[in-house]
C-alpha cells in the first residue's frame, strides 16, 4: 500500500499591520533624495504672522528675487532646511499688506548668502522696499541689511544653518521695520485700516463757483420796544384846613 503524500503546510502569515510597517522603510529608501542638498525633515517652518503687519498705502505688493545662490562651495545655503531666500520671501508675504487704492510696492531680495569657510559661517541678507507711484516712478524706498558671523561650526550642519537663519531673520525683522518706519512713514497706514475711499477735492479759493450764490435770508421785522417808565406814585387830594368854631355867648 502506497504511503499517502505528506500534507502541505501553509507558511505562517504576518498580520497586515506588520506588513505595512516592514514596507515603510523600504518605501522611504526608494523615494529619499540623495546628495548634500537633500531637504532635512523635522524642522518647523518659520512663521512671522504674529508680528505687527506693515500696511502700505498702495494697491498691490510684489516680491522680486535679484539674488540667486550659486549652490557651489563655499555656498551652503542649499543645505539649510529653510533657505534664506525662501525665509525672506515669507517675511515679505506675511508682514507687508496693501491697504491703498493706487500704486504698488516692490520687495527686492538683493542678497541672501550663506557662506562657510573652514569653521566660520557668514551670512548676509539685504532687502529693499520700493514704492512705485501710479505714473511708474519711484516715490520712496527703504533698505535693510544684516550681516552675521559665527565661528567654531561643528556637528550637524543643517541644524546649525537652521538656527543661524532663524537668528538672522529675527534681526532682519527688527532692522527692516525700523527702516520702513523711518524712510516710508508717509506711506504707512494705521494697523487695521481699510482702503481710503475716494473723496471729492474741495474748491480752492482761486476757483470761482459755478452756481450763483443765494442771497442771505432777510431778517424778520423788528418790533419797536417802548421805553419803560418807572411806576407813578399816587397823589392824595389836599383838604383845606378846618375852620375853628367859636362858642356861643353866655
Amino acid at each position: 500500500m502506497d504511503a499517502s503524500p505528506p500534507a502541505l503546510t501553509r507558511p505562517p502569515t504576518l498580520p497586515r499591520r506588520a506588513v505595512l510597517l516592514l514596507a515603510l522603510p523600504a518605501a522611504a529608501c526608494a523615494v529619499a533624495p540623495e546628495g548634500p542638498s537633500a531637504p532635512q525633515g523635522g524642522y518647523p517652518p518659520f512663521d512671522f504672522s504674529y508680528l505687527l503687519p506693515l500696511r502700505l498705502n498702495v494697491a498691490s505688493i510684489e516680491v522680486t528675487q535679484r539674488f540667486v545662490p550659486s549652490g557651489q562651495p563655499p555656498d551652503v545655503s542649499a543645505r539649510d532646511p529653510v533657505q534664506p531666500v525662501a525665509a525672506l520671501r515669507l517675511m515679505a508675504e506675511q508682514r507687508l499688506k496693501a491697504g491703498g487704492t493706487a500704486g504698488r510696492a516692490v520687495f527686492l531680495i538683493n542678497d541672501a548668502s550663506m557662506i562657510r569657510l573652514g569653521d566660520m559661517l557668514t551670512s548676509t541678507m539685504s532687502v529693499e522696499l520700493d514704492i512705485i507711484a501710479p505714473d511708474n516712478t519711484r516715490a520712496g524706498y527703504a533698505q535693510a541689511t544684516v550681516v552675521r558671523q559665527r565661528t567654531g561650526i561643528t556637528g550637524d550642519l543643517p541644524a546649525v544653518l537652521y538656527q543661524f537663519t532663524r537668528e538672522m531673520l529675527d534681526q532682519m525683522n527688527v532692522e527692516f521695520e525700523y527702516q520702513v518706519r523711518r524712510s516710508l512713514a508717509n506711506w504707512l497706514l494705521p494697523s487695521g485700516a481699510l482702503p481710503a475711499p475716494v473723496q471729492e477735492a474741495p474748491l480752492s479759493p482761486e476757483t470761482p463757483s459755478l452756481s450763483p450764490q443765494a442771497p442771505p435770508p432777510e431778517a424778520p421785522p423788528s418790533t419797536p420796544i417802548e421805553p419803560s417808565l418807572p411806576p407813578s406814585t399816587p397823589v392824595e387830594p389836599s383838604l383845606p384846613p378846618p375852620t375853628p368854631v367859636e362858642p356861643p355867648p353866655a
